[in-house]
């Protein structure tokens, strides 16, 4: 049979000729439309619709082309003749965007590494005045130290002053007199040798100090004539404090009340 004619006739029972499409799933154009294997995404999905010829899914046809190639053969299924009805078209169903939730991914804060946190101003000042307090009694501290070992270089425990002078107590420029100066147990004690000599000692008791550490207070002497009667009055010097005893008939006395003393330190 030729196959150059692309249409045939059937015969109904009027003897009338109607022309009809060629079968392209009858056996006898095989030739003409070569068969060709399928696509991959058409083979692979399965659909829900179970023809009446009881004929596999999708899936199953994938499943039997696949195991056909994993055994090494390459042949193509054979195609579907016109006894067979076509498998029915894949439906795509069109999936509502709007009611899809897409998840919300929150970032977290991004902090710079290592950023030094600033504080106020007045937390700088409270330490600043914390620092200057605690180096103020350091530095005290060490002072006060420091000057206890110099007094007692120089004054001795208990702390004692000594020294000459002419104050007329018969005495002279080659015999002076001879004044020792002590504070013993914070009781302040002068005591006198006249002339140089330890039978005419005369002694004179000053104030008692209070306080701390006052029994390390050293005592030292000056003389000056503070009421202008020619004669070297004797002063008392312990720390800030200045105790005048007057030159009065051959020894010292405490000034009375209403006399005229003038002392300038």
């Amino acid at each position: 049979m030729e196959q150059n004619s692309y249409v045939r006739t059937i015969r109904r029972g009027s003897g009338q000729q109607r022309p009809v499409a060629p079968d392209i799933f009858s056996e006898e154009y095989d030739d003409i439309w070569p068969s060709s294997r399928p696509a991959s995404s058409v083979i692979r999905y399965r659909t829900d619709v179970q023809p009446e010829t009881e004929h596999p899914h999708g899936d199953e046809q994938w499943s039997e082309v696949h195991h056909m190639r994993s055994t090494g053969r390459n042949a193509v299924p054979a195609r579907r003749t016109a006894s067979h009805p076509p498998i029915s078209t894949p439906i795509r169903r069109q999936v509502d965007t709007d009611s899809v939730v897409a998840p919300v991914h929150r970032s977290r804060p991004v902090y710079a590494a290592h950023e030094p946190r600033r504080m106020h101003w007045t937390v700088y000042a409270g330490f600043a005045m914390i620092t200057m307090m605690i180096g103020w009694m350091v530095v005290s501290s060490v002072a006060h130290w420091w000057q206890g070992v110099e007094d007692d270089w120089r004054y001795g425990r208990p702390r004692t002053f000594q020294t000459d002078q002419v104050v007329g107590h018969h005495d002279s420029a080659t015999s002076p007199s001879h004044f020792i100066a002590m504070n013993l147990n914070r009781h302040i004690q002068v005591i006198e040798f006249q002339g140089g000599d330890a039978a005419n000692a005369k002694v004179y008791v000053g104030p008692v100090l209070v306080g701390a550490d006052q029994d390390l207070s050293p005592v030292t002497l000056t003389f000056k004539d503070v009421n202008a009667d020619g004669k070297p009055d004797m002063i008392v010097n312990v720390q800030e404090s200045h105790i005048i005893f007057l030159n009065d008939a051959g020894q010292f006395r405490a000034p009375h009340p209403g006399e005229n003393i003038q002392y300038t330190p």
